[in-house]
Parts: C-alpha cells; sequence; structure tokens
C-alpha cells in the first residue's frame, strides 16, 4: 500500500493553526471530513481521542500517526497535518510534535490498516524525509515530497 493510495494533495494540512492536543486533532478531523464528505466528523474526532486516551500515538522524533476505525468507511482516507511550532501531544520522547498523518479505517479493514501504519511509520523513520517535510513550503510541495519519497519502496 502507498501513502498516494489515501492522500491526496488537497488533505495536506501545511500549517495547524491549532496549539494544543485536542484542538489539534479536531483540526485535522475537520480536514479529513472536508475531503471526505461522506464522514461524520464528530466520530472521527471521538475514534480519534478514544485512541489517544489509550496510548499517544506521537512515537518521537516530531512524529504522531493519529489512527482509528469507522464503521461505514469504505476504504482507508489519511490527511497529513504540520505544526512548524509543534505541539505537546504527549510524545515517547517527550518532544514537541510537527508532523502528522492521521488515518481512519474501515472497521473490518485490520490488514489494511496495518499496512498503512507500516507503511508511514517506515518513511517517517528517515531524518532527511522529516527535514523535508519541515521545509516544504506549500501544500503542493509538501504533497510532493510524500509523493516522491513513497515512489522509492
Amino acid at each position: 500500500m502507498k501513502i498516494t493510495d489515501f492522500l491526496t494533495e488537497k488533505a495536506v494540512i501545511p500549517a495547524l493553526t491549532a496549539r494544543e492536543k485536542n484542538a489539534v486533532l479536531k483540526e485535522m478531523a475537520t480536514g479529513l471530513v472536508a475531503n471526505h464528505p461522506v464522514l461524520d466528523e464528530k466520530k472521527v474526532l471521538e475514534v480519534l481521542l478514544e485512541r489517544e486516551r489509550i496510548s499517544t500515538t506521537a512515537i518521537g522524533e516530531g512524529v504522531a500517526i493519529p489512527h482509528g476505525k469507522l464503521r461505514g468507511v469504505d476504504r482507508v482516507v489519511g490527511i497529513f497535518a504540520r505544526s512548524l511550532e509543534g505541539v505537546d501531544f504527549a510524545s515517547l520522547d517527550g518532544g514537541p510534535t510537527h508532523l502528522f498523518f492521521v488515518l481512519i479505517a474501515p472497521e473490518n479493514a485490520a490488514a489494511d490498516h496495518l499496512k498503512a501504519l507500516a507503511r508511514i511509520s517506515r518513511l517517517l523513520k528517515d531524518p532527511t524525509f522529516r527535514s523535508r517535510l519541515i521545509e516544504g513550503k506549500t501544500t503542493q510541495e509538501i504533497f510532493e515530497i510524500i509523493a516522491q519519497e513513497d515512489q522509492k519502496f
């Protein structure tokens, strides 16, 4: 599974305005629903908040991958967001989080959900890729950075 299978240029937020964890999740849920109107924003936000209550999705190195499953979703959908200032997202390494990949998967699609998470995790382990995402200037440029990296593997 490629990231571009579930992420489009329209689903890139180059500069989050929210500065607090729950507000960031709400902003990303709003963006996700704007690109996938079939989704219910309240339900998306509930799924993301519930996942964060279980354990933070901020894996360190400035990266978080909020995710969850929803009934009625027919395929994995995602959004990428960036905070240049960084957000306290209760990261495992204690540092601020700058790069966010949100995934919502169908309730019965565990394999696709895990493949998407693994793909994102693999790409974001590369410090050069993370730096390029931080340095990207526009939505289009950020998406192109993701798409180019996605083609390497």
